[in-house]
């Protein structure tokens, strides 16, 4: 179940990314923001009433929703929303997979979780593959001070993304009964009606692009993107651990740039290549369980 989950969590998120910038333009990204988790909490609702399921959080959850629903549904995506706009995609995927090592230092920090080297190991692996990857992206872009607002944009938005993860496994661990559908649907109640009364304060349109192509990404994004993508990632969460489930973001970048071979004629390198190895390899090292990798280093 668990491989199940990564692999969902992997191919949906790593296709969104390419549906985000479809968002750029018209439309002003808070607004398109919120669109999109307005969406997802109500069919996330839908789903837990027409199951019958339990719709209402205890009174003990509503400040860990508040925090979760700011961290990863609202501030997160507004740091990477605006970065796009400085920065490429590459180098905010570069950035955005350090997400293993940052759940595993906040987690050592805030709940005093062990930091496991192999998982710190994988991480570092799979990074330096990414770099590998993006090393032509990112050359030429330290000086710019317009590049490196996008970069410190990246990395709050990151750093967002980690403190969401740790809320999500903190409630899953109080015993309160709720499940991700449940946190899920309010935590992205809770961001998307924060950005859009912010957009509204600051004046902002709320107005639809008719174009397909916005339409289908804003569509993709709420449902696939966001009801199945957070939902099975945060699931993950709860069963292996927010620092090993968080290292499906090294992969994202793959996926991003497998669509961008298909659709935007992107050529692999020899470089690019062994950079993709390094990132799978820390992927094996990060996921096997302590006690294979133990039995299989002792077969050796």
């Amino acid at each position: 179940m668990n491989i199940f989950l990564y692999i969902l969590t992997v191919l949906i998120w790593g296709t969104t990314w390419i549906a985000i910038s479809f968002q750029i333009g018209v439309v002003p990204a808070p607004v398109s923001i919120a669109y999109r988790f307005w969406i997802a909490s109500a069919v996330l609702l839908a789903g837990l009433l027409i199951a019958r399921k339990t719709w209402w959080p205890p009174r003990q959850a509503w400040p860990y929703l508040f925090a979760q629903g700011i961290a990863l549904f609202c501030l997160n995506f507004l740091c990477f929303y605006y970065a796009s706009q400085w920065i490429t995609s590459g180098l905010e995927a570069v950035v955005f997979s350090t997400a293993p090592l940052w759940n595993a230092i906040n987690g050592r920090i805030f709940l005093g979780r062990a930091i496991k080297p192999q998982v710190i190991l994988g991480a570092l692996l799979g990074l330096g593959g990414i770099l590998l990857l993006f090393a032509p992206q990112m050359a030429g872009h330290w000086h710019d001070s317009h590049t490196l607002t996008g970069l410190a944009l990246t990395i709050g938005g990151t750093l967002c993304f980690s403190c969401g993860n740790l809320l999500s496994s903190r409630m899953q661990s109080l015993n309160l009964g709720l499940t991700p559908w449940l946190t899920n649907t309010w935590a992205m109640l809770i961001g998307s009606t924060t950005l859009g009364v912010a957009a509204l304060a600051l004046g902002m349109p709320f107005i639809v692009d008719p174009a397909p192509r916005y339409l289908g990404a804003l569509l993709y994004l709420a449902i696939p993107g966001s009801v199945v993508g957070f939902t099975a990632y945060l699931l993950l969460v709860g069963r292996i651990g927010p620092d090993r489930a968080a290292y499906s973001t090294v992969l994202f970048p793959i996926v991003a740039l497998t669509i961008s071979t298909i659709y935007e004629g992107y050529h692999w390198t020899p470089l690019a290549l062994c950079g993709l190895a390094l990132v799978l390899a820390g992927n094996l090292l990060a996921f096997l369980p302590p006690s294979l990798l133990a039995r299989r280093m002792g077969a050796t």
